[in-house]
Order: C-alpha cells, then structure tokens, then sequence
C-alpha cells in the first residue's frame, strides 16, 4: 500500500522544478549560481512553512555532491550534533562534503548555535538552517556573520494552482477536480504548498469528484472573504480602527479574529496599532504607546499562534483607553505652520553662541538654562508670531 503523502511525491529534485522564489533562482542569483559553481555556501532559509526551505537544501547537496545529513532542532540535542560532526571528518578525509541542514535552528539554545562556528568556520561542514522566526533575534549573531540569510516568500496563489495542477497530472487526476475547487484549494493553503497538496490529497480520498464542497469537508475550514491585496483588506483594517476608535471591544476583536483568521501578517496588524496609540490615544494614555511598540516587538519575536494572546491584549487595552486626538490636531497645526513658514529665520534669542562675537551680536540672548525657562520674547520666529496675533 502507498503511504509516501502526496507532498512527499512532489517534491522537487532540480532548481528547475521549483516554482516560486524566483527571487533566489534567476540566473545571476546566489542559489543558481552555489549550484552551478558547485560551491556550498552556509545558509538560513527564513520563511513561513511550505515555501521550500528543507527542498532547497537538499537540491543543493545533491547538486555540489555533498551528503546530507538532516536534523530537526525540535527533536536533536548535543549528542546529535557530535555524532553528525564526527561523521563530517570522516566525510573530510575521504574529500567529501557534507551539508548539515537543521529544521528550526531557531529552537537550539545559545550554547548548542555556538557548537557549529568553529566547524562552519573551518569548513568542516556547510550548515543550512531553517527557520519560520526572525534570525536577527533566534540565531546568534556570530553564525549569522558566518551565513548568508535568504528570504523566502508565501508561495503566490497562481503559483500553488501550478503546483496542484501539477500533482493532478501525476496522479492522472485532472478532470476529477473543478476548477473552483482547485481555486479553493488554492486560497486556503496560505502560500504553503505543503498544505495544498495535503487538502487536494484529502479531498480525492473522499470523493472520485472534487468540489468546493468537498475541498470544505476535507479541509474543515472555510475561505474568509478577504484578499490581503484587495478591498476587503482595507476595509477589515479600518473597521477594526474605528472600532477600537469607539471604545467598541467586541467589534474590535471580532474584526481582529477575521484578519487573523485570514492570514494577515500579524505585524502588519501591530504597526497600526502603534499607530493607532499616537493618533486616537495620545496624551489620554501615554502608556498606550508603550504597550503597542512592545506588541510589534513581542510579535515580531514570538510568532504565531502564540502572538495571539498579545495582539488580543493590546487591542482590547487600546480599545478600552481614553481617548485624545490632541496629538494628531497638535501634528496637523505643526506641518501646517512648517509648509507656510518653512524658511523662517530661527530667533537670534534662542540661537547657541559659541563665540563671543555671536554673543555681541545678540544670539541667546536672555536665555537661561534652567528647567521651563519662558523667554519674554518666546521661541517662534517673529513673522510667525506677527500672523499668529494679527
């Protein structure tokens, strides 16, 4: 009985075969050119699941003839990576390469990343390492100096249709799935191949012919009706806005769990609630700004799932906060005065005089240094001034 899954079958043996990343595989770009010049280079592969991290990986061992060796951070310890090292220098004096690619790496401590740098350093091995998280906080900086960091991107949705048309042909299956069904298929997967191919996988088990209506009981999910580019987007954004704008928490959140649910970036919904603490809150709370600057930073570091419990406390602590649009007011007559004034000369008063002659000639004069010091003749240019009480 054949029990390889369907995404297993599918994966790609050349760089030829992958689609996506075009970014990283055009002809002048580093993965084209590592495998052509058949010279292994250490790497993270930073990007969500299924985007290709751990095929790429294993197409460039294969391509520059080095042995793979695989570990999986979630599951590896110390012994692990002793034994794949004492087997690498076996592997060097027989002059073989070895690649050692580790799944997750951001999940190895401090003390288990700095085990690989000597060998990454001499040579001994070629490390590529995946991760879902940000490098720049999971990864030790003295192996990020020592790696080159390649980004990979949500698969687009025209590119998981190529992928599951693909696998239909291999399976000899193509006439037994809609069209819709397919772009079904499509739109749940999230950019992951993996979950494409396990959906399509699912659904032709369940029925000889595949609907959207059996894509939806197989996946046991529905497609929220949002377009990350289109104008549910904004329009999901900016009821959320106004409904932490209207101390409405319910609303807030409902409009929350629908952009997650449709798979929003998470720091993107952060960013505007930095915003939002500036803008609609203000001086109200000056805590509120803190707390959405910790949130970005907390999601950027955390991820998801667990980024739901800080996106969910944050909106409903700005949404529950006094609010004050002085800052915003204050900001709109402050740019106002700079595009009316904009070359107004500083006031002779309030100039530093570094030099004697600069103080003859009056710059800060009267000015004193001490705490809400008030200059009779105020800080404003005086064409400003003049407007101001004419």
């Amino acid at each position: 009985m054949e029990r390889t899954p369907l995404a297993e079958k599918m994966r790609p043996q050349t760089l030829d075969e992958v689609i996506g990343q075009t970014h990283l595989l055009g002809d002048a770009e580093i993965l084209r050119s590592i495998v052509s010049n058949k010279q292994p280079v250490s790497l993270v592969l930073w990007g969500p699941p299924g985007t290709g991290k751990t095929t790429l990986a294993r197409i460039i061992a294969k391509e520059v003839e080095a042995e793979f060796i695989e570990l999986s951070a979630v599951t590896s310890g110390k012994k692990d990576v002793e034994k794949v090292i004492e087997h690498a220098r076996q592997n060097w004096n027989l002059q073989l390469r070895t690649i050692l690619f580790v799944d997750e790496i951001h999940r190895f401590n401090k003390a288990q990343q700095d085990a690989f740098l000597p060998h990454v350093e001499s040579g001994l091995i070629t490390l590529i390492g995946a991760t879902t998280e940000n490098p720049s906080f999971e990864v030790i900086t003295p192996l990020l100096s020592r790696t080159r960091v390649l980004v990979l991107q949500p698969l687009a949705k025209d590119e998981i249709l190529k992928i599951l048309k693909r696998a239909l042909k291999l399976l000899k299956q193509a006439k037994n799935v809609t069209p819709k069904a397919l772009d079904y298929l499509a739109e749940l997967s999230g950019g992951d191949a993996r979950v494409a191919l396990g959906n399509l996988e699912l659904a032709l088990s369940f029925h000889e012919k595949v609907t959207p209506d059996i894509v939806k009981a197989a996946a046991q999910k529905k497609v929220p009706g949002y377009d990350k580019k289109g104008d549910m987007h904004y329009d999901v954004i900016s009821a959320f806005i106004k409904s932490m704008r209207g101390s409405d928490v319910t609303a807030a959140l409902y409009y929350l769990s629908r952009m997650i649910d449709a798979g929003e970036d998470p720091k993107f919904i952060a960013r505007r609630m930095v915003i939002f603490a500036s803008e609609d809150i203000g001086l109200a709370g000056n805590g509120a700004l803190a707390l959405a600057v910790a949130t970005f930073q907390a999601v950027e570091r955390v991820g998801m799932p667990e980024s739901n419990y800080i996106l969910y406390h944050c909106a409903t602590a700005l949404a529950k906060s006094e609010k004050s649009r002085e800052i915003t007011d204050l900001m709109n007559e402050a740019k106002s005065l700079a595009k009316q004034f904009p070359d107004s000369p500083v006031p002779l008063h309030i100039r530093n005089a570094p030099t004697k002659l600069m103080k003859d000639l009056g710059y800060s004069k009267g000015y004193k240094w001490q705490a809400d010091f008030k200059h009779t003749k105020g800080f404003l240019p005086d064409e400003i001034t003049r407007n101001n009480n004419t």
